[in-house]
Order: C-alpha cells, then sequence, then structure tokens
C-alpha cells in the first residue's frame, strides 16, 4: 500500500508540459516572425489560449515571440527563453536555460503545468528534448502560401488525438497526446 501511494503521489506530481499553437489550413504559424498570430486568430482561439494559459499558471515563449506581444501575459507567470539577448520587461523572467534545465527548475519550485507558446524554435527544442505531453492546435481558415510552419527542423513523434471541437464558426480545435 505505501509503495502504491508513493507511485501515485510521484504519477500526480510531475509536471506537465504543452504545447499552444495556431495555425493556417496550409500549417504556418505566421507570414514572418514579426506576425503576431493575435493578427489573424478568431476571437475563439484568444479566449482559449487565455483560458488554457491561465489555467497552467506558466507560459514560455522565445524573445521573439514575445516582441510580437510586447507585454508581460496578465495572470500568468511569463517567461521568455533566449540564447542571445536577455529580455529586461518588468514583469517578464528571462533565462538561458535549456528546456531540459527550465524544466528541471520550474518543477523543484512546485510547478504543475507550462504552456509552450512559440514560436517555431521554441515549439522545436522542446518537442526534440521529449518534454511535451500535448499539443492544443487551434486550425484556422486562413491560408498564407508561404510563412514559418510549427517546427523547424523533422521531428518522427507520434501523436494521439484526443479531441477535436469546432471553437468557432470557421475554428477547429485539435488536441493531441504526444505518445513516449
Amino acid at each position: 500500500r505505501h509503495f502504491a501511494s508513493i507511485l501515485i503521489k510521484s504519477y500526480y506530481s510531475v509536471m506537465k508540459t504543452f504545447i499552444i499553437v495556431s495555425q493556417t489550413l496550409d500549417g504556418f504559424i505566421a507570414r514572418k516572425s514579426e506576425e503576431s498570430s493575435f493578427d489573424w486568430t478568431s476571437k475563439e482561439d484568444k479566449a482559449f489560449f487565455i483560458s488554457k494559459t491561465k489555467e497552467a499558471g506558466v507560459v514560455v515563449m522565445g524573445r521573439t515571440t514575445f516582441q510580437t506581444i510586447g507585454k508581460p501575459l496578465a495572470g500568468r507567470r511569463t517567461i521568455v527563453m533566449s540564447r542571445s539577448k536577455k529580455v529586461e520587461v518588468d514583469g517578464i523572467e528571462s533565462t538561458d536555460e535549456t528546456p531540459e534545465e527550465l524544466c528541471a527548475r520550474l518543477e523543484k519550485e512546485g510547478v504543475n503545468e507550462v504552456a509552450i507558446a512559440g514560436g517555431a524554435s521554441i515549439y522545436t527544442a522542446f518537442l526534440k528534448a521529449g518534454l511535451v505531453d500535448k499539443i492544443f492546435l487551434t486550425i484556422e481558415s486562413h491560408v498564407f502560401g508561404d510563412g514559418i510552419k510549427l517546427f523547424n527542423e523533422t521531428h518522427d513523434k507520434k501523436l494521439g488525438l484526443v479531441s477535436s471541437t469546432q471553437i468557432g464558426e470557421n475554428t477547429l480545435l485539435l488536441e493531441y497526446n504526444v505518445i513516449k
């Protein structure tokens, strides 16, 4: 019994990490790196992003993604990853840690859930490190023809579809588990 309770406790104390992203029907998250997804996504996607990231409490993004937003996310701990330049904005935590180092530190701090909010290099780094448990992917009714892809390196990860929900007239939300 004692051993089982330790296993259950350690299972539930493991921090969960998810990618949250919007993309066009042709698979792009932006036309160019300076473009915020908030410029072209639906109000339903924006509401989902706010709700889901507030639920997580911690949001991690790259410096370029942060620059498209330009301010801390209200009601969430905002961590900006950058290998080259420290972001010095009140309310922002800047780090040059690897995804593994950052997740280990956050877990030691008692963080239960982390939202990874872009961009492509950050999504790639966390997926490549094997740290992503779920992907929340909003498909928006746009076609860019060219732009920035979700990942900037080749991956071979198996996903399991958990749900698909129409959250707006032309917006589909897909939830996937990353199979490890």
